[in-house]
């Protein structure tokens, strides 16, 4: 360097966030367990013991990484529900809209999020347990509001609002995956697709029309 001038060192938090994306990147695209910390100041362009001084271990840097991405995904979808003015069937648009797209948007952070955080065992797991009652309790939400909303939705129950917030967002879950590994289907598609199915069963709660098994065919329970 030119009159030994010494390279500027980045803040803390700058290289932290470096370290933070090369490892989201490696952990999505080749697992937790087989990525090494060696690859990821490689991929962050520090150096090994950097990243250990910094994020401490493998374990910590993953946890690390699952909750700033979790962070992120509630902050989008709390902020595509914020708008209290409109309709609760807007609102649930708007959330499923800022879901799906940040997963399309952060491929990367959607595989750690969605698969390697909850097959890697605990402490992971909680972590990403933790986020999905997040957003089933925006959803729950949501769908409380609509119920106060409508007529002849006095027959839905808190367990049933529950057990939908649950369906609904086991399925965005399901569905975002499945929009990002296809090719031509877009954020928008994947959240009008699941809106549709979601929203016009929700109403035929509310009108209390609900499904029943007919006359011959294997009887199963069915509450309500």
């Amino acid at each position: 360097m030119a009159g030994g001038t010494k390279a500027r060192r980045l803040p803390r938090a700058v290289r932290e966030r470096q370290m933070l994306d090369a490892a989201v990147r490696c952990f999505a695209r080749h697992g937790y367990q087989t990525t090494s910390m060696d690859e990821i100041a490689e991929l962050a362009g520090v150096s090994k013991p950097l990243v250990y001084l910094y994020l401490n271990s493998k374990e910590e840097l993953f946890t690390a990484c699952i909750r700033r991405e979790a962070g992120a995904l509630l902050a989008a979808v709390a902020a595509g529900v914020e708008d209290r003015s409109l309709p609760p069937d807007e609102r649930l648009w708007a959330g499923l809209l800022a879901f799906f797209t940040y997963a399309a948007e952060h491929p990367d952070a959607w595989v750690v999020l969605s698969r390697q955080a909850r097959t890697q065992g605990e402490p992971f797991a909680t972590e990403a347990a933790r986020m999905r009652d997040e957003i089933a309790d925006f959803t729950a939400g949501l769908i409380e509001e609509a119920v106060r909303d409508a007529r002849g939705g006095d027959g839905i129950t808190g367990r049933d609002v529950a057990a939908l917030a649950q369906a609904l967002v086991g399925s965005a879950e399901s569905l975002a995956s499945w929009a990002n590994e296809t090719p031509g289907v877009s954020a928008r598609e994947a959240a009008a697709t699941l809106m549709n199915f979601a929203w016009a069963g929700l109403g035929n709660l509310m009108k209390s029309e609900r499904w029943s098994p007919r006359r011959g065919l294997p009887h199963s329970k069915v509450t309500g």
